[in-house]
């Protein structure tokens, strides 16, 4: 055990653009590592003004005047987050060295397996307390969580001053970087939404991502995949600039929460597995890559590879899977997402939409088609956001007002892009499709429509919640509020404080009292396959290609059936849930083979 031991097998992910907004400075003086989103510097330098004004510290307004405002903003708040993380963290020490109650509180909330666990048994056993003790034992094995930040990589929006388009590097997300890059911080940018070479070269610009003398990196880099040839491709492109990917935070592809990345029907187990398998490989291709990298810029290289971690999420819901995850996978840590929603303590949303996702069953949360990147999202029915833009839509005045444009990409209607959820973009779009109508079915009409006016603004609807529950005037047009709960919030039904969650997560209290609730693995499959039965069903006429796809695809699961059989059938873990897990693949093996699916063998010419 070391200083640098982690105390928690979990982390918080990413929620949305706020829901982890503030988590590191609720929760990371309890050694709980969680991620803040990066991509709204208008919500970060409202944030940091609530908390300076919060914490009595001294806050300087950032505004849109300052040329490089926006990556200024993000360094300016991670710098009070960290800030005010070191002081909270100096004062839960404090407090631990002060009360056998606090200590006791503490031990409550760590791993039943905890090194640092069983050292502070030993003082609760002690007669007295003695302060200096105390505080030496927790200087050397306490740390704080880590302030990890978040950038989607497909959010690098170009931006302009009138007319001219600014350099590259002021793009959304390379701006975001620059921020992580330029702050106090020493912990990890997280990469998800695939690759954007032109923003993972850009890390080249900055030292702290590239091994010091000491094989040390002041800044990380984790990405967010969904396979293992995803990985390796994005690991060594960037290990041939000379930078290390420290983490793979591999992520279900359609049982998780916000933008789904569906695998080609590729399941999470057989997935682990191959990362458990062909780690060395990872590691030793790119550390050869890195080194070959780091002796052409004349920049220290180390020796051995530098340290890899794997860790996943997706899904998540009890203590038993937790632990198969760890042992079975051999991964360093276990994200819980969605529960965390309920977690007031932990997460930042308001007391209606809290409410919302307490009462949702499995019929409320649904994979959408609301976002505007075009990637099916993960909701819950009845959210405020659904409501408004619904009257919008009879009002005939679909679409919003795009205050933000963070998700303006499109080129369609305007080269300096647009948003396919704003009204400018789906007035455009329902006009043209007024001149179709009479050309097409009703029906036709409808789902063309719907397809048009769905979207939803995500940059407002995502921070909205933060705003009312810190009593954060929202100024402009109402959005109301999106939240982008996975599958597994179905089965958590009440608000929780963070001690019954650290104390589900190991094991020592159950917060989840749904008995029906699937296997994690189970679930996952069914959304595959009701993911694989909607694409064919939606389909109106294949392409020999996409045909193709939907064989694989069906191949893909019927292995991870097998997979999952081979695995179960004399494993330890899920005893009482097995037969049920083992009547779950039977059932999904015979509904895909049911499923016909025709390749048409391209007609041989004379």
């Amino acid at each position: 055990m070391t200083a640098n031991t982690p105390l928690h097998t979990f982390h918080i992910p990413v929620m949305g653009l706020a829901y982890t907004i503030d988590s590191p400075i609720r929760v990371a003086q309890f050694g709980i590592s969680s991620v803040i989103s990066i991509v709204d510097d208008e919500l970060i330098e409202k944030m940091n003004a609530f908390y300076s004004k919060k914490f009595d510290l001294p806050y300087q307004e950032i505004t849109q005047k300052i040329h490089d405002y926006r990556a200024e903003r993000i360094t300016s708040y991670l710098n009070l987050v960290d800030k005010i993380v070191k002081e909270k963290f100096e004062h839960f020490k404090n407090e631990l060295s002060e009360s056998k109650q606090a200590i006791s509180d503490f031990m409550a909330m760590l791993p039943n397996q905890s090194a640092i666990k069983k050292g502070l048994k030993n003082f609760i056993e002690e007669g007295t307390l003695v302060k200096e003790q105390v505080l030496h034992y927790l200087e050397n094995y306490l740390t704080p969580g880590e302030i990890d930040v978040n950038i989607m990589t497909k959010v690098d929006k170009e931006n302009f001053i009138k007319n001219e388009a600014l350099p590259v590097e002021f793009n959304d997300a390379h701006s975001a970087l620059r921020g992580f890059a330029k702050s106090n911080l020493n912990s990890s940018v997280v990469l998800s939404a695939g690759m954007n070479p032109r923003l993972y070269s850009y890390f080249e610009n900055f030292p702290d991502f590239f091994p010091d003398e000491n094989n040390v990196l002041k800044k990380k880099i984790i990405l967010k995949v969904s396979d293992f040839r995803s990985a390796m491709i994005q690991g060594n492109f960037l290990a041939k600039k000379g930078l290390w990917v420290s983490e793979y935070r591999i992520e279900s592809g359609l049982n998780c929460g916000g933008h789904a990345f569906a695998t080609d029907g590729f399941l999470l187990g057989p997935i682990m597995e191959e990362f458990k398998n062909k780690k060395e490989e990872l590691v030793s291709g790119a550390h050869q890559l890195m080194v070959k990298a780091l002796e052409q810029k004349g920049l220290p290289v180390p020796a051995q590879p530098l340290h890899l971690k794997i860790t996943v999420q997706g899904g998540v819901g009890t203590a038993e899977e937790h632990s198969f995850l760890l042992e079975q996978y051999k991964v360093d840590s276990v994200g819980w997402g969605s529960p965390f929603l309920l977690v007031p303590e932990a997460t930042c949303v308001d007391k209606q939409t809290r409410d919302l996702l307490a009462k949702a069953e499995e019929k409320d949360l649904y994979l959408s088609h609301i976002s505007p990147l075009g990637i099916p999202f993960n909701t819950i029915k009845g959210t405020t956001n659904e409501a408004i833009k619904q009257h919008r839509i009879t009002e005939n005045k679909a679409g919003s007002s795009c205050p933000k444009k963070f998700l303006a990409l499109s080129r369609e209607y305007d080269a300096k892009g647009i948003c396919t959820a704003s009204r400018k973009f789906q007035q455009k779009k329902l006009e043209a499709l007024e001149e179709e109508k009479l050309t097409i079915s009703t029906d036709l009409y409808e789902k063309k429509k719907n397809e048009i006016t769905q979207k939803a603004c995500l940059c407002v609807g995502l921070t909205n919640s933060s705003y009312l529950e810190n009593h954060i005037k929202i100024k402009g047009e109402a959005q109301g509020v999106v939240i982008c709960p996975g599958p597994n919030m179905a089965y958590f039904d009440k608000e929780i404080s963070l001690l019954q969650m650290t104390q589900h997560i190991y094991g020592n209290a159950n917060v989840m009292l749904n008995e029906n609730r699937p296997n994690m693995f189970v679930k996952e499959l069914q959304l595959y396959v009701d993911y694989l039965q909607k694409e064919i069903k939606n389909t109106v006429e294949a392409t020999a290609g996409q045909l193709k796809k939907w064989q694989n695809f069906k191949a893909n699961l019927l292995n991870g059936i097998e997979y999952y059989e081979d695995l179960f059938l004399d494993s330890m873990h899920f005893k009482k849930e097995k037969d049920g897990m083992f009547e779950a693949f039977y059932s999904f093996k015979k509904e895909l083979q049911a499923i016909e699916i025709q390749v048409k063998q391209a007609e041989v010419c004379c």
